[in-house]
């Protein structure tokens, strides 16, 4: 029991600590090791939905200190994000999940290498597209990823990172402090809601994983905050990819 708690407590600090420099994709290692320590789907996703929010917690902490975020675009975030989270957490234990998953994989992929190949995408700010037809766009864009975000279990805090890099011209640290307070806390709460009230959580693993996660998010969070957006860029091109080639390979196996 106790090495159970302590393993639980290793897998988020680790998991969640590289999410806080990346923008997310906590799910590549914390889900697994959930469905490896016999937990069901539901359950691990219940679970491990319920445990993220405390990324958030725990990045937020931490980004306070900086007061970098703008409190219009925080509630435009939201506004547009939230309703697709509940929507997606609604369809999450109700659909096929061999060629979502598998799709993801290539789509989260491709995230990566595409902000490899722009060497230079997010290594400054360069405010763009908050006219109105911007605005709309991109609210639309981050709708849809809500209702990924809602019904999938890693990796989308990773879409969200770069649409703010690539559509609204953040740079990588801004657009990470954005993803991990807003989709860590809210985005993530409303899902976390969404699929507990249909399936329960494993209560009893909650408590490591909750400070694990905590602990990883505002340790993370300080020191990409402190190492500036290459290392950001470096992180999140890394988890991208390593996001993306997992979720091909359970695609793969759900298919077989």
């Amino acid at each position: 029991m106790i090495i159970e708690q302590i393993s639980l407590l290793l897998i988020s600090l680790l998991a969640n600590g590289l999410s806080a420099m990346a923008g997310g994709g906590a799910g590549l290692l914390q889900l697994p090791v959930l469905l490896f320590l016999g937990l069901s789907f539901s359950s691990a996703l219940a679970t491990h939905k319920v445990a993220s929010v405390a990324l958030g917690v725990g990045a937020t902490l931490r980004h306070l200190r900086e007061k970098s975020l703008d409190r219009r675009f925080c509630l435009f975030i939201l506004a547009c994000g939230l309703p697709g989270v509940i929507l997606g957490g609604v369809l999450v234990l109700r659909l096929p999940e061999s060629l979502t998953i598998f799709s993801l994989g290539i789509l989260t992929s491709s995230l990566g290498l595409y902000s490899v190949l722009r060497s230079q995408l997010g290594i400054s700010a360069e405010p763009r597209h908050r006219d109105t037809v911007g605005l709309l766009i991109g609210g639309m864009v981050l709708s849809l990823i809500g209702i990924l975000n809602g019904s999938l279990t890693s990796g989308t805090g990773l879409f969200v990172t770069l649409w703010l890099v690539r559509w609204f011209g953040l740079d990588y640290k801004s657009a990470v402090a954005y993803v991990l307070v807003l989709v860590g806390i809210f985005w993530n709460g409303g899902g976390a809601i969404t699929v507990a009230w249909q399936h329960p959580p494993h209560w009893q693993w909650l408590p490591a994983l909750i400070i694990g996660a905590i602990i990883g998010a505002y340790s993370g969070t300080h020191f990409a905050l402190s190492r500036g957006n290459g290392l950001i860029k470096r992180a999140f091109e890394t988890l991208t990819i390593a996001v993306g080639m997992k979720l091909i390979y359970d695609g793969c196996m759900l298919f077989g």
